[in-house]
């Protein structure tokens, strides 16, 4: 069929059929009686059947231009796919006379008829944001088709096919009229003759096999599960199947994606990697992908446009339009080589099929300054020239590299350094961190010459461009007399420069690279931008990142793996500031699940109380200093009166396990009460008092019998709910009590986070402690306040969590922030209990009270009285309460926000009266929130509570990202 045939075809509009007409067919030639929907379509006319049965089925009716041979050919795929158990197609239903195409006249217009069975689901054409894991399985789809079409042919396959990217050039010059828009058909122009001139050396190499060529978000169905997450349930519609280019089937796959992609081309890049590893691509292949995708893009665009001047009342191509053009916009928003390069570094092809050009050696840029050494100026993410946020100061870089010419003579940036001052922070974005350039200081005056044979001209953007046979470069400060147009031999002067002299070097004549490019992409632009170093006479070139993947397999060779990680795959985080953490490509995290650092990252002020105390001296805490009574002293400030005495210990889990040394020797006795789904640390002891399941999957079977877990006073899904469910949950305590009793065992005490941590900070019902302590103190038992994670002024409104009881313990635990991340944790009792102890010996932890430790806990009070952070606390943190709480309202998967100041819990369910936790949900949630720059993690027995406890410094900004952040994902699962 001529090209131009085809095209006449694929203009014609959709069979004129009404439902009454296929209601009609349906009953004549199938015996099949029901409901019809009409189902949107570009050419033909499609009906979903309900029958009385409850079975369902597609009617399909096309014209009657259409050869039968064709849609026989699209009958031997679906029948050929479906025998292959992995790949679900819709079966295809003979008519009552055997027949399964049918050629018929409706109103005295000739079509043909055919029957499919139905696939139920949705298409995902409408989600915005697709999943990695969508996005993988989609391609894994696409890969497995083609698989199993290798062997299969048909003579209806041949043919000549609008979507065949074969003739795609010529139907974009046919239909590159229909766009009125000078601007637009320019670009389209441009855009695809661009992408024809590198497919066609490639074409010869390219594999042929029969493919789907629309195996797009519109043509598989999917369906949520009880988890919120999307399972593949089949492909359908087979209108596109032809005998082409292999490749091409991914091509399709891909450019649809893109209207998932917002605004990034390198979102598809999970899928060519999913698609290779099941189906390996050969080199043309890789190379002719994007191509074959801008190609696909302008056809989509063009098909729309004509499609929509024909029936400009058809609202499924009008609803299509908008799409379209997104996908060709973001298709063609980087420039093929880019892409190019990519595709082959994501598939570990990058390197091998980088080779040289030829390229001859580069002449001296600067010869008057050969040998004269440039101070080369660390501008990374770890460099010391960066501390207490400097690097957030304006023109902070350009500040460094003049200080260093001023100490030197000479300066210069490094190439390839991902640079610390490009960080963004509270941004979902990646930042353009990584240097494609060099920046020079050098004296006024100098003489800069041609590095090779090229042809000047001067940018819009103030660069002078020597474009050469092999590699344009370009340079701004540099002044030049000479016009656009002159050519230059190497070694020629083309200027002078003076001060600041950047220095970018291309290897593709027609692109016009960033000076800076976000991580992901650092690999293909450093393909295209290549080091200067060639031409600058010295090693400019910053040392390359170490590998996080290769350094977590270390870690996971040497480092005992019960001492879990976050994320399957985490970044490297080698620096923080504030309430951020910084990984080893300048990108910034909100963080806020880290409640060690409760004055943030990075403080200035520890990091000189810590490095004046060490160089001064530091021992264990039997030696006399002052440090130690400051300390102590500071402490019993703040502890209810009554409380006297002070232990100083490395960790929460030292803390408890000391607490629990103290109620055995005060008491006499052994049996301790605590609460379930509690944790209070590691050691042997704590971990007996320990029993949450989320921590130890076995906690509850290894109780030793000197622990007795009373039930949680989980007042949103423990067994009675609300403030007035105390009677409830001292039953429990009742009970336990009346047992050790009648046992003759003597209590020694009880243990209890005073507001829930491991719940996300839900508060314990009213008057709940005060009977619990009042009853435990009346058998001898003492009452000791866990305050490890909910204490020391997190809370907002109360600095011990035990104040909102309106109690007082007899022993209270600390640690996580008194330290800001130094390892220190405290024991405060009275004196009577601390003394007890030393009936079975003297007790000392040799680096807890450390002078070392000691002046940093002074110095974290310190800070967090002159910075207010308890106030901060209570103002933030109440504001970020309100956001959490307005969020119940916007999602159904929001059940609860907990807590108070700066340790929140949001509790995800997925039904609001049978709390069904969201566990699958949540871990989706936090996965998701890594990709939009926050650390967060489950919590709870059922993993399914965001414990959110960041640093006391967060700000109403940070709240703001991270509650906005939060609420788009739960859209996406919720959508």
């Amino acid at each position: 069929m001529p090209l131009a045939t085809l095209i006449h075809r694929s203009s014609l509009p959709c069979p004129e059929v009404t439902p009454d007409q296929a209601a009609e067919l349906l009953s004549v030639h199938y015996g099949l009686v029901g409901s019809l929907k009409e189902l949107g379509s570009q050419q033909d006319r499609n009906f979903l059947l309900d029958t009385n049965e409850g079975r369902r089925f597609v009617l399909k009716i096309c014209r009657g231009d259409y050869a039968t041979a064709e849609l026989a050919a699209q009958h031997a795929t679906l029948r050929h796919l479906g025998a292959h158990p992995d790949l679900r197609v819709p079966g295809v239903v003979p008519a009552v006379s055997g027949d399964d195409i049918l050629s018929v006249e409706v109103g005295g217009n000739a079509v043909h008829v055919r029957l499919l069975e139905f696939i139920d689901g949705q298409s995902l054409a409408n989600v915005q944001h697709l999943s990695r894991d969508v996005v993988t399985r989609l391609a894994e789809l696409c890969a497995k088709v083609d698989v199993a079409l290798a062997d299969f042919d048909h003579p209806g396959l041949e043919r000549i096919l609008q979507w065949d990217p074969r003739h795609a050039s010529a139907l974009i010059k046919h239909l590159l009229p229909v766009i009125e828009n000078a601007d637009e058909q320019a670009c389209i122009a441009n855009a695809t003759d661009q992408a024809h001139a590198r497919l066609l050396p490639l074409i010869a190499a390219l594999p042929v096999q029969a493919i789907h060529l629309d195996i797009t978000e519109y043509n598989v169905v999917w369906e949520r599960d009880a988890h919120h997450m999307w399972q593949l349930q089949g492909l359908i519609d087979f209108g596109d199947v032809v005998r082409t280019w292999r490749i091409a089937d991914l091509s399709v796959t891909c450019a649809a994606l893109l209207h998932h992609a917002e605004g990034d081309p390198l979102y598809i890049l999970p899928a060519i990697q999913a698609y290779h590893q099941i189906n390996p691509l050969q080199i043309e292949e890789l190379k002719a992908l994007w191509p074959l995708i801008v190609n696909r893009s302008a056809v989509l665009v063009l098909s729309s446009e004509q499609h929509g001047s024909v029936e400009p009342d058809n609202a499924y191509i009008q609803a299509n339009l908008d799409s379209e053009w997104n996908i060709f916009d973001v298709a063609t928003s980087v420039p093929m080589a880019l892409m190019e390069a990519a595709i082959l570094d994501a598939v570990g092809l990058l390197e091998t099929t980088n080779e040289s050009k030829g390229e001859t050696p580069f002449s001296p840029l600067l010869p008057s300054l050969a040998g004269q050494p440039f101070k080369t100026v660390d501008l990374g993410v770890l460099s010391a020239h960066f501390e207490a946020g400097n690097w957030e100061q304006s023109g902070i870089d350009e500040t460094l590299l003049k200080e260093a010419a001023h100490e030197h003579g000479l300066a210069a940036s490094r190439y390839g350094e991902f640079r610390l001052s490009r960080t963004l922070l509270d941004s979902a974005h990646e930042p353009d961190t990584f240097a494609l350039h060099v920046e020079l200081l050098i004296p006024h005056g100098t003489a800069v010459h041609a590095p090779f044979h090229g042809t000047l001209r001067h940018t819009a953007d103030g660069a002078l461009m020597l474009a050469g046979a092999h590699s344009n470069l370009r340079l701004w400060g540099v002044r030049s007399d000479f016009d656009s147009g002159v050519e230059f031999g190497a070694s020629d002067v083309i200027g002078q420069g003076g001060g600041s002299l950047i220095v970018q070097l291309c290897s593709e004549r027609n692109v016009s690279p960033p000076l800076f490019c976000t991580p992901s992409r650092a690999a293909a632009w450093r393909t295209l931008c290549p080091s200067p170093s060639g031409l600058l006479g010295f090693d400019c070139d910053a040392p390359l990142p170490s590998d996080a993947a290769e350094l977590l397999a270390r870690r996971d060779a040497s480092f005992a793996r019960s001492q879990k990680h976050y994320y399957q795959a985490p970044p490297q985080i080698e620096r923080g500031w504030r309430n951020h953490l910084i990984d080893m490509q300048g990108r910034s995290y909100l963080d806020m699940l880290n409640n060690v650092a409760v004055l943030g990252h990075g403080h200035p002020r520890m990091v000189q109380v810590a490095a004046r105390q060490w160089s001064l001296l530091n021992t264990n805490s039997r030696f006399h200093y002052a440090s130690i009574a400051e300390f102590s002293e500071r402490l019993l400030k703040l502890a209810p009166q009554g409380m006297d005495r002070v232990f100083l210990v490395n960790s929460g889990t030292e803390a408890n396990d000391l607490a629990i040394r103290l109620a055995w020797a005060y008491s006499g006795g052994r049996d301790v009460l605590s609460v379930l789904e509690a944790y209070h640390g590691w050691s042997v002891a704590t971990d007996a008092i320990s029993t949450s399941i989320a921590d130890n999957p076995q906690a509850l079977s290894t109780r030793p019998d000197w622990v007795h877990p009373v039930v949680a006073p989980n007042t949103y899904r423990g067994e009675a709910r609300g403030a007035d469910s105390t009677p409830f949950y001292l039953k429990s305590v009742d009970a336990h009590l009346a047992r050790l009793a009648r046992q003759g065992r003597q209590v020694a005490g009880f243990i209890c986070e005073p507001v829930y941590g491991n719940a996300g900070g839900i508060s314990l019902p009213p008057g709940y402690l005060s009977e619990v302590y009042q009853k435990v103190r009346a058998q001898g038992g003492v009452c000791i306040a866990d305050e490890i994670q909910v204490g020391y002024g997190r809370l907002g409104h109360y600095f011990w969590g035990f104040e909102e009881q309106g109690v007082v313990p007899d022993i209270i635990t600390m640690a996580k922030g008194m330290g800001n991340g130094h390892p220190l944790g405290a024991v405060i009792t009275r004196r009577e209990i601390a003394e007890a102890l030393e009936a079975e010996g003297y007790f000392f932890s040799s680096a807890g009270g450390s002078p070392v430790s000691c002046h940093i806990g002074l110095a974290v009070l310190d800070v967090m009285e002159d910075e207010q952070l308890w106030e901060n606390a209570q103002v933030v943190g109440g504001y970020f309460k309100e956001r959490l709480l307005a969020l119940i309202d916007q999602h159904p998967l929001v059940g609860a926000a907990h807590g108070s100041g700066f340790y929140l819990g949001l509790e995800l369910v997925r039904n609001r009266q049978t709390l069904e936790p969201a566990t699958e949900e949540t871990t989706y949630l936090c996965d998701r929130l890594r990709e939009l720059g926050i650390f967060m993690q489950p919590t709870g027995d059922y993993l399914n509570i965001l414990k959110i406890k960041p640093p006391m410094v967060t700000t109403r900004r940070s709240v703001d990202f991270f509650v906005d952040c939060v609420s788009k994902v739960l859209t996406e699962l919720e959508g």
